[in-house]
């Protein structure tokens, strides 16, 4: 058997391809849009991927799932548990539909589907058995529901789906899966999540790739409520201090459900000239992304552009800053090369951006803006109506400004009815260090707001003899 884990940074996201060497066919589960990974694994291993399926519908990117099939001509297989309300759309008609206890068998190995709702209700996680070595299951898949020391937030649903209060449905569900299906395996089970450290699909995820059954059983926060019995006090502790979800989540929950549109082969990026972007501009047909760090964009960038810093992290801002429901004027991007434009391009994918037209290499020949700043130690005496921090509630409880509203960068562009009117003053907006800020300001400058970003952030205003912070 061969099984590899693919691990995308950006989104903290891992997908998995496992394949019988034997019979040359190959699954992957949870797969990403930007496809090439899989394909050259298939190709290297001279294996035909006949399948692919996903744990659940996801929230914070866009399968790949609809895109591999069609790319490959694979037997997409789907969840067909949680009920009416979390059905697959009709986008997925060709797929199997699986209830707990299918069985997905390439030659030697069989995947079976197991039912563990909590995170989500119609999750599913795989139980991957190599025939060739034995007839007991070695490896579980276990998507969002079980991380290296944590477990998958049940409260998304009322965070970006629009639900009310399943939150606590969806915890007595996890303790249920807990106790009823993954500690009833043996501790040797190897534990293949589909999130690692930074996701926000929990609070306190583990780096480390993979676990056991065992190790979770004996060393994971939850393992003293199992043992106990103590469902209301694994609810208690599960449901607090969960970071922001972000808003693009309900767009991924709506999308991942109906099914992601399929966006076959790609079009050449156009390279711009700095006369035909110019045009453009001013036509007011593109909208420019200035994908530098914020020492680059504070030197001079373009008016009202957007900053996704990348290629790291540019599906994650990007989707903080972009919203294609709203917005359907192309993308170009600021990128060294073809290449890294095109990489660029490939995050995005991932988050449903779909629509980058091009890029251009140099901001030679443009007349360019520095975007206002203001020192730490001038704040208390500079004119501003709000100033707002845009990290996380979990970073505002332990230490803000004193007066700051919290409102984190992935929740700015969808709760505007939250901040004063666009004409009404300056908001000075900080982080923790600056990155966040400096995405965060440019979707606000963007809509119109007067901005102006806390110079080093609440570091930098930390660093000032006599601040103190205010906890909550």
């Amino acid at each position: 058997m061969l099984l590899e884990r693919i691990y995308d940074t950006d989104l903290a996201q891992a997908s998995y391809f496992i394949g019988c060497q034997a019979k040359g066919e190959a699954i992957v589960v949870d797969p990403r849009r930007d496809l090439d990974v899989y394909l050259d694994l298939a190709s290297e291993h001279r294996m035909t991927i006949t399948a692919v399926t996903e744990t659940h519908i996801h929230a914070d990117y866009l399968s790949g799932t609809r895109e591999l099939a069609h790319r490959t001509g694979a037997q997409i297989y789907v969840s067909d548990e949680g009920g009416p309300d979390w059905t697959y759309g009709s986008d997925f008609d060709g797929a199997v539909r699986m209830k707990d206890g299918y069985q997905i068998t390439l030659g030697n190995i069989i995947v079976e589907a197991v039912h563990t709702p909590g995170h989500t209700p119609e999750h599913l996680s795989f139980l991957v058995t190599d025939g060739a070595r034995t007839d007991q299951p070695g490896f579980m898949l276990t998507g969002d529901f079980v991380f290296v020391g944590d477990l998958g937030r049940p409260d998304l649903l009322d965070e970006a789906a629009g639900g009310v209060d399943t939150r606590f449905k969806g915890a007595k569900d996890l303790f249920a899966s807990l106790r009823d299906r993954f500690l009833t395996l043996p501790d040797y089970v190897q534990v293949l999540p589909a999130h690692g450290s930074g996701s926000a699909c929990g609070k306190a995820l583990g780096a480390i790739p993979s676990s056991t059954v065992g190790y979770e059983r004996y060393f994971s926060w939850w393992s003293k409520y199992l043992a106990a019995g103590d469902e209301q006090g694994f609810v208690d502790e599960l449901l607090s201090g969960q970071p922001d979800a972000h808003a693009y989540f309900g767009r991924m929950k709506v999308q991942n459900k109906v099914g992601p549109a399929v966006i076959g082969a790609l079009s050449e990026l156009i390279e711009y000239s700095a006369e035909q972007l110019k045009a453009a501009l001013a036509a007011d047909e593109v909208i420019f992304v200035d994908s530098r760090d914020k020492t680059g964009v504070h030197s001079g960038t373009i008016a009202r552009s957007l900053n996704i810093p990348g290629a790291a992290k540019s599906a994650s801002y990007g989707a903080w800053v972009y919203n294609p429901e709203v917005e359907n004027r192309p993308l170009v991007l600021l990128a060294s090369n073809r290449e890294q434009a095109e990489e660029l391009r490939d995050h995005l994918l991932r988050v449903g951006i779909d629509n980058v037209s091009g890029f251009i290499t140099s901001l030679d020949g443009f007349d360019l803006v520095q975007p206002k700043r203001v020192a730490p130690s001038e704040l208390d005496e500079f004119d501003h109506i709000l100033l707002l921090d845009v990290r996380n509630k979990t970073e505002y409880a332990e230490g803000h400004l004193p007066g700051a509203k919290q409102l984190s960068g992935g929740r700015l562009l969808w709760r505007q009815e939250e901040l004063p009117a666009k004409d009404a003053g300056t908001i000075v907006t900080y982080c923790q260090s600056g990155v966040r800020n400096c995405v965060a300001s440019s979707a606000l400058r963007r809509e119109g707001y007067d901005v102006v970003e806390l110079d080093g952030s609440y570091l930098g205003w930390l660093a000032v003899a006599g601040n103190q912070p205010v906890t909550v």
